[in-house]
């Protein structure tokens, strides 16, 4: 049996971190044991890697249960692989090969292009978008810039340093006021899964939601409050990437914060929602458009905020590491589509030797 040796990775030194645990679990387990031996990679929320049966009870545990050892990834591509720390000895390492990685890293240290980076250094395929489309969809205000660009509806918004926040606080303030007006949202720049946001309803409340944003990220963005209804749209694929129907969220909360995504269980998930022919088609043409703006690959999750009634679409952003449990949105907006689980982890694991392939193939040795 000729297997693959696929390094699932997750965990990491995000806020994020157990979702990373939750999606990879799933992923482990609809990969096809035929074709492909895992490898099981952690991230410690200290940023250790180890490796090893145990490898994901030990982050879950958070502690170093049976068979999980130290691991560093060797940048040299022409030995793709791990070092693993011998059990017996912590002076001795054995080599451990690597023919493919699926990161599952959500939000910073994994989404936003350093993991990526490191891979690409190592000369190993790896699932979903390279280092510059990683960084630009982490950051919310380049994503922005580049959605505009390409002619993509976005909410009004503006945006600051934690610098010019901390010398000029009054003047922050009256710009939200005359430019977004409340309530508005506060977030960190550089992060996911509604960590950090606040939904600011009076100027009074504003100062704390933005000191809550500076605890993630030194670059907090402010937009305006739409009055929609948040859709989401997955996209798979590469070159010619594909949109799958769209769903619906609807938050038990005010809106759909961390708490209402992955603590509560009564937000409730439309999949697929029945928003007819003309605006489903939009929403999967700015979808598609959105992937190709940041030149995402393999896979993402683009965000909406629609209001059929007054004829409203604003793309809000894309993840390009989105939750990926058996039923977080983006596999169930597939399986709505009529693509299963299993299907889309394997698609994604050939696109990431496509992709890596089709890059090697264009790179050339500069003449002397």
């Amino acid at each position: 049996m000729n297997q693959k040796k696929v390094a699932v990775i997750f965990g990491g030194r995000s806020g994020e971190h157990v979702v990373s645990l939750r999606s990879s679990a799933s992923i482990m387990e609809a990969i096809d044991r035929e074709d492909y031996e895992i490898i099981p990679v952690g991230i410690t929320r200290e940023g250790t890697w180890i490796t090893g049966p145990d490898a994901w009870l030990s982050l879950w545990e958070n502690r170093l249960p049976g068979e999980a050892y130290r691991t560093v990834l060797l940048t040299d591509p022409n030995n793709p692989g791990l070092l693993v720390q011998s059990d017996q000895s912590p002076t001795e390492w054995h080599f451990q090969s690597i023919d493919l990685a699926f990161p599952v890293l959500h939000g910073t240290y994994g989404e936003d292009g350093t993991v990526q980076g490191l891979l690409e250094m190592a000369g190993i395929p790896y699932v979903g978008s390279g280092v510059l489309a990683s960084s630009v969809a982490m950051d919310k205000v380049f994503m922005k810039v580049l959605f505009r660009e390409h002619g993509l509806p976005v909410a009004p918004y503006l945006y600051f340093y934690r610098w010019q926040w901390n010398n000029r606080e009054d003047y922050w303030k009256n710009q939200v006021i005359s430019k977004l007006g409340f309530p508005c949202f506060v977030k960190p720049a550089n992060l996911g899964s509604s960590v950090g946001i606040t939904k600011v309803r009076a100027s009074e409340d504003f100062s704390t939601a933005i000191e809550e944003a500076l605890l993630y990220d030194d670059k907090v963005i402010v937009e305006e409050f739409l009055e929609g209804r948040e859709i989401e749209c997955s996209v798979l694929g590469d070159i010619e990437p594909e949109a799958s129907r769209p769903g619906e969220v609807v938050p038990c909360n005010e809106f759909y914060d961390y708490r209402a995504k992955y603590i509560d269980d009564r937000s409730e998930l439309v999949i697929p929602v029945e928003l007819g022919e003309r605006l489903e088609n939009i929403i999967k043409e700015y979808s598609i458009k959105a992937f190709k703006a940041v030149e995402a690959s393999g896979l993402a999750r683009v965000d909406f905020f629609v209001n059929p009634g007054a004829g409203l679409v604003k793309v809000i952003e894309i993840n390009t590491i989105p939750g990926f449990t058996s039923i977080s949105m983006y596999p169930k907006l597939w399986e709505a589509s009529g693509v299963k689980y299993e299907q889309v982890v394997r698609r994604l694991l050939e696109l990431a030797e496509t992709r890596f392939q089709r890059r090697r193939s264009l790179m050339v040795t500069p003449p002397e």
